[in-house]
């Protein structure tokens, strides 16, 4: 098996413990076993983003802010990437093998290179609900995916897929790493080594010195290992990988349960999705979740929706509407989730908020200057909130829309521009 550098090796421009190093000394390094099984890795570097959530009042139709989320960051030294990354591709190709042997390649969704996005997803999904008719469809989530990962049971799936009874000492080495993880918080080496968090110095090609880190860092204890035996850290080159590798078994004993019934089944990542006859709804769940229970993981009953589709007058309804993926079906229209538009009015208000107050501080730079004052910079708006962009929540919709053929999303898209220009142009 030869695994191309392009495949694996990735140019890292943020700064770490450790020297950004290229392609020919890392290819060097994570080819050779041996170097890996001895291979001391650094703490990762760990940071919390703060999700807000958000949704629409029933009632109101207002816009409702819940409890912030924080979702932890962590990614790994140059050398300890470039080492997940390479392994990640060794295991990724005994996974894609084995999945397409099993006949599962159409159920595992996520973290695989199948040039599909959500849309894809949803829209094949919500095809089969069509094709079944009158059916039912059981979405389960697991809690705390990655954080409740069992380490032997990681351990004996890593194993199981390399056709071995113990790890090799390379791969045991990065298991260990991977498990018995440390980590320092982000805020807290900044701080200590007099490093701005908004401007580190552009010049700096690493966090600090080895004599620093021994003094400092190791000193005043800003290294936390991670000492429970379940969970792995969200951000590496590899935890991906080996998420999918734990779920592999209940992948192939839930996909050969359900097509028994005529049913489908897709998982992506702690996202699962039954589409069975109704009859079979309940003796499904039952079943997912003792497996989910036998993996060591837990579901998280809240997020448990069963959705029944029946014909009425000739046409296929749902009781509820199904959230999947970020939109949403009813057994007719497929429409994007409200929350999504939700968080996009938020931030479309912010963004404008803050390009005018940006006009208004340079405005008086330039009365002070006695030169002309300039209106609001509508391009970078524009590019970031409308269908004039490349790359945005806006032209994401209405590629789902043409994709999907909804006429219900252009509908929910087509009032955003109006609001946008509305906002941009109040006094």
């Amino acid at each position: 098996m030869k695994i191309l550098i392009k495949d694996w090796f990735k140019p890292r421009k943020y700064i770490h413990f450790d020297l950004p190093i290229n392609s020919k000394k890392a290819s060097k390094i994570v080819t050779d076993s041996e170097v890996v099984a001895k291979h001391a890795f650094y703490p990762l570097i760990n940071y919390d983003i703060v999700i807000n959530k958000i949704t629409k009042n029933p009632i109101t139709k207002n816009i409702m802010v819940l409890e912030p989320k924080p979702r932890p960051i962590s990614y790994p030294a140059h050398i300890d990437s470039h080492i997940y990354s390479y392994y990640s591709k060794i295991l990724n190709y005994k996974y894609e093998k084995m999945i397409k042997e099993n006949g599962l390649s159409d159920s595992i969704l996520a973290f695989r290179t199948l040039g599909k996005s959500n849309i894809d997803f949803s829209l094949n999904a919500f095809n089969e609900i069509k094709k079944l008719g009158e059916c039912s469809a059981v979405a389960l989530d697991i809690t705390k995916f990655f954080d409740t990962l069992d380490h032997e049971t990681l351990k004996l799936k890593w194993c199981n897929l390399l056709d071995v009874k113990r790890l090799p000492n390379d791969h045991y080495n990065i298991f260990k790493s991977i498990t018995k993880y440390s980590k320092v918080k982000k805020e807290d080496l900044y701080k200590a080594l007099g490093i701005s968090l908004n401007n580190p110095n552009k010049k700096r090609r690493r966090i600090c010195e080895p004599h620093d880190f021994r003094g400092i860092v190791r000193k005043y204890k800003l290294i936390k290992v991670h000492k429970d035996s379940f969970g792995i850290p969200q951000g590496t080159p590899l935890s991906a990988m080996l998420s999918n590798i734990y779920m592999f078994d209940f992948d192939l004993k839930m996909n050969s349960f359900i097509t028994q019934f005529g049913g489908k089944y897709f998982r992506y990542c702690d996202d699962i999705l039954f589409i069975i006859p109704t009859e079979y709804k309940n003796i499904v769940e039952q079943t997912a979740s003792i497996e989910i229970e036998n993996l060591k993981l837990e579901l998280n009953k809240k997020k448990t929706e069963i959705r029944n589709f029946q014909f009425k007058d000739n046409k296929l309804k749902s009781d509820k509407p199904l959230q999947y993926l970020g939109f949403i079906f009813d057994g007719k229209e497929i429409y994007i989730r409200s929350s999504s538009l939700a968080i996009y009015s938020s931030r479309m208000h912010k963004g404008v908020r803050l390009a005018k107050n940006t006009m208004i501080k340079y405005n008086k730079i330039r009365r002070a200057n006695q030169e002309e004052e300039r209106l609001i910079f509508k391009r970078k708006l524009y590019s970031r909130y409308s269908h004039l962009g490349k790359r945005n929540f806006i032209t994401y919709g209405y590629s789902a829309a043409k994709k999907m053929n909804s006429s219900s999303i252009r509908r929910q898209l087509s009032p955003l521009f109006g609001r946008l220009n509305s906002e941009i142009n109040k006094i």
